[in-house]
């Protein structure tokens, strides 16, 4: 399964997710698993609401972070990465400065995306963590710089709305006293209630099955109304709150200070610091819609950037040959009678193992098109001698002339073509001891994935079509979709995985798609 990574450097705070994608094998549906989640408040909206420009504390902070949760994924095999900025960044003047600062600490373009785009990557995220097929829902978020008002049916975005309606630029705004004087309420909620009429007659008052709720402004509602700590936000996820409770809460959290705001269950000492407007634009847009009640729901941005790199495919082709490459290896194999059948069907089970088995091999993408380019090679070395033919494979290729690949590229690839069958790497091996430490831990882990894929047509009659890969805690299991007896390609790549075992710690189990 691909990796993924979001960064999303909102009003108030950077957040990051790295997470696995697949789709579900009954219904075909997205199902986005998350390894890795980070979030840290910045407050980069801060100064662009009063000043219009991010402040050089602002921008060192959200630099910082965005460091600190790039080094904390850059081992785990991600197929791509996407960075986005938000509201403030939008506002910013000086908006180019900082997308510079940002990217350079991400190692990641950073792009500054509209409200509309926010809002539909906040819509993928719901429906990748709650999906509303069949339904009528309305969604709302409310972050730091802006508001989205989010009409969703049959899990399709059908309106969406963005208004400048953030926890962070409401409090700029509006709420200089602590806390807040009844004149500065007075004030933003007219200014609210002026902001809702568009999304409100562009959507209308429903019927919606249920209103959900994202962001953390939502969660800490969500949390107080239900006695859920703080520390334990995650046991809110799709809990509801009601228009009374949302009311009440503000009742009270209006007529209470800073100190007194932090000692609320499930608010947290920086949420308090904006949580006043955050719950006013939650309270008038339940009202305005005539709804009695919203769920929290943790998804967001990040989730829905994730579910979008994942079904566009986003990173595979760098793990794929280029066209100009892979007309290059199959001439080469041709030249030298290669079963072009044969290769090609290796070639793209090499690929679907790499991919499937990224969370195991951790390598960068770019390994997956030497893999795929040893794949269609590896058998050249028959036009030598049968006998060692892997031996004579590696010699060929090494000495070839392959325009489109480097003379690292090609090294490489003669190394695993060397290793597709018989003795696995060793220090003995000329060849191998060439190359450095990156490489030849690159090799370690490739050889078994080429061995398996060629096994996987040991009768080379193309009857296993295509294979997917299940992690689980006790070893790698192979579904074969296959056409016809595939049990000598079944035991051929079991005896294969036994490789696999030695350089992964973990046993490799072919088993028939059901």
């Amino acid at each position: 399964m691909p990796r993924y990574a979001a960064l999303d450097i909102g009003s108030n705070s950077v957040r990051s997710l790295v997470a696995e994608a697949s789709a579900d094998r009954r219904s075909g549906r997205l199902v986005v698993t998350a390894l890795q989640a980070d979030r840290s408040v910045t407050r980069l909206g801060a100064s662009v609401f009063a000043t219009g420009r991010i402040s050089e504390e602002a921008m060192q902070a959200v630099a910082a972070q965005l460091k600190r949760m790039t080094s904390c994924y850059r081992e785990l095999g991600i197929a791509a990465v996407r960075a986005v900025a938000t509201s403030a960044v939008r506002d910013a003047s000086n908006q180019e400065e900082f997308l510079a600062r940002a990217s350079e600490a991400a190692g990641a373009a950073v792009e500054v995306i509209s409200g509309q785009e926010e809002a539909r990557l906040i819509h993928l995220g719901v429906e990748s963590r709650w999906p509303q097929e069949n339904k009528r829902a309305l969604i709302i978020d409310v972050g730091g710089g802006s508001a989205e008002f989010l009409l969703s049916e049959q899990g399709r975005m059908a309106a969406a709305f963005s208004k400048p309606l953030g926890a962070v630029r409401l409090t700029e705004m509006f709420l200089e006293n602590d806390p807040p004087a009844d004149e500065e309420l007075h004030h933003m909620e007219r200014y609210i209630e002026e902001k809702l009429e568009t999304p409100y007659r562009g959507i209308g008052a429903g019927p919606f099955a249920r209103v959900i709720a994202t962001s953390a402004s939502a969660a800490a509602i969500v949390c107080a109304v239900n006695g859920v700590a703080r520390e334990r936000r995650e046991q809110a996820d799709r809990l509801r709150a009601t228009l009374p409770q949302v009311r009440a809460l503000y009742a009270e959290l209006r007529r209470t200070n800073l100190a007194g705001r932090k000692k609320i269950t499930g608010i947290g000492p920086r949420r308090a610091e904006i949580i006043v407007a955050g719950v006013a634009v939650f309270l008038r847009a339940l009202e305005k819609f005539q709804q009695r009640s919203m769920y929290y729901l943790a998804a967001g941005v990040r989730d829905g950037i994730v579910a979008d790199l994942a079904m566009r495919g986003a990173g595979r082709e760098l793990s794929r040959l280029s066209r100009e490459q892979r007309r290059v290896v199959e001439a080469m194999a041709r030249k030298y009678g290669v079963s072009l059948r044969h290769a090609r069907r290796v070639a793209a089970l090499t690929h679907e193992l790499f991919e499937g088995l990224r969370p195991l091999h951790t390598l960068a993408p770019e390994f997956g098109k030497l893999a795929e380019a040893a794949a269609y090679l590896h058998d050249v070395g028959h036009y030598v001698s049968d006998t060692s033919h892997h031996k004579h494979s590696a010699y060929l290729i090494q000495h070839a002339d392959m325009p489109g690949f480097t003379d690292y590229e090609r090294r490489m690839i003669a190394t695993l073509a060397r290793y597709h069958r018989k003795a696995m790497p060793s220090e003995r091996h000329a060849g191998y001891q060439e190359l450095d430490v990156d490489s030849r831990r690159a090799v370690q882990r490739l050889a078994p994935i080429l061995r398996i894929a060629d096994n996987l047509d040991r009768g080379r009659d193309q009857r296993v079509e295509s294979v997917e890969c299940s992690i689980r805690d006790g070893g790698v299991v192979l579904n074969v979709r296959a056409n016809g007896d595939f049990a000598l390609e079944q035991w051929a790549a079991e005896r294969a995985g036994d490789i696999f075992r030695e350089i992964y710690g973990v046993p490799v189990t072919v088993v028939r798609e059901r």
